[in-house]
């Protein structure tokens, strides 16, 4: 497994999605974000109870998100996807609708998503090596 979490922040997340994540590590305990880009709900983060999605060799570690709990909660990316967005920084959101129903977030009658920009000029050349793609 790679990680990226060196250099400027690749994920941060909104507001309203850290409320709702507290309440989610309420209901489940430690939580945990996969981004695939793949099949089910498209590209949309996945949250998921840690240790309950596995990660391999496939995957990169973006992201420790922070939302005011004692324990952090990690942003995984597979490998491909971050071939195409190694040069953004997301944000994780939150929205009314329906999401995935892998995703823990989806009995609530929301969805995670992303929102995401290019890195400027001096971010992109700040970012580790490796981290560049």
């Amino acid at each position: 497994m790679t990680d990226l979490k060196t250099g400027p922040a690749r994920v941060d997340v909104t507001d309203q999605a850290a409320e709702l994540l507290r309440r989610l590590v309420g209901q489940y305990g430690p939580l945990m974000f996969h981004q695939s880009g793949g099949c089910c709900d498209g590209s949309s983060p996945m949250c998921f109870p840690a240790g309950d999605f596995i990660t391999s060799e496939a995957d990169v570690h973006l992201a420790e998100l922070d939302v005011g709990l004692e324990r952090k909660i990690p942003f995984w990316m597979s490998k491909s996807q971050f071939a195409y967005w190694s040069h953004t920084h997301l944000t994780v959101d939150v929205v009314p609708g329906r999401g995935s129903g892998f995703s823990v977030e989806a009995p609530e009658g929301v969805r995670f998503l992303i929102r995401s920009r290019l890195f400027s000029d001096e971010e992109s050349e700040a970012l580790t090596p490796q981290a560049q793609a």
